[in-house]
C-alpha cells in the first residue's frame, strides 16, 4: 500500500491548492436580493450607494435605504426616546425619496425605512425584519476619544449581524 504526504513527488500543489481544486467542479453561486443601506445623509454614507447600486443591479436585488434618529446623547433612560414628531418624519421621508431619485436608477426596486434608537441596534433589527442578504455600511473612522465614547456602529455591525457586512472606509482604494 503506498502512502503519499505532501512531500511527496507525486503531488506538486501546496495543500490549499488541493483542497480548492477538490471543490471546483460545485462553484459556490451568489444569491443577494436584499441589500440595506443605512445612510445618515452625509457624502460618506452616501458612498455606500458607489456599492449597493451595481451589486442591486447585477443580482437583481432590492436596496432597502435605511436612516436612524439616533437616540439623544443626553438622554440618561434610552428605553423611551423622544418620539419623532410627523413634521420631522415627513422632512427625512422627503430626503430619503430624493436621494433615491437622485442617486439610484429607477429600474431597480427600493424601499426606505425611518427607524429611532440606538443605531446599531435599529440596523440589526431592520436586517432580520427584511432578511437582507448584504449591509453596505461606512465607517466615519472615529478613533480615540470619539471611538470611545461614540462607539463603532461598523464594528457592532461587522459582529453581531447574521449577514455580510461590507465596510466601505473613507480613505480606502474604491473598487468600484
Amino acid at each position: 500500500m503506498k502512502t503519499e504526504t505532501l512531500d511527496s513527488p507525486e503531488t506538486t500543489a501546496p495543500p490549499a491548492v488541493l483542497r480548492a481544486d477538490a471543490g471546483a467542479e460545485a462553484a459556490a453561486v451568489i444569491h443577494l436580493k436584499s441589500i440595506l443601506v443605512p445612510v445618515d445623509f452625509s457624502e460618506m454614507s452616501l458612498k455606500s450607494l458607489q456599492y449597493a447600486v451595481p451589486l442591486a443591479r447585477q443580482f437583481g436585488a432590492k436596496i432597502t435605504l435605511m436612516h436612524v434618529v439616533a437616540a439623544s446623547d443626553h438622554l440618561l433612560d434610552f428605553s423611551y426616546p423622544v418620539p419623532l414628531e410627523e413634521k420631522g418624519l415627513g422632512m427625512i421621508e422627503e430626503k430619503m425619496e430624493a436621494l433615491r431619485a437622485e442617486r439610484i436608477p429607477e429600474e431597480l426596486v427600493v424601499q426606505s425605512i425611518v427607524r429611532q434608537g440606538r443605531t446599531f441596534d435599529a440596523i440589526l433589527d431592520a436586517a432580520r425584519e427584511i432578511e437582507a442578504d448584504l449591509i453596505i455600511a461606512t465607517t466615519h473612522g472615529f478613533t480615540g476619544l470619539d471611538r470611545a465614547l461614540l462607539g463603532s456602529t461598523a464594528e457592532n455591525l461587522v459582529r453581531l449581524a447574521k449577514c455580510p457586512v461590507l465596510v466601505i472606509r473613507e480613505s480606502e482604494r474604491d473598487f468600484v
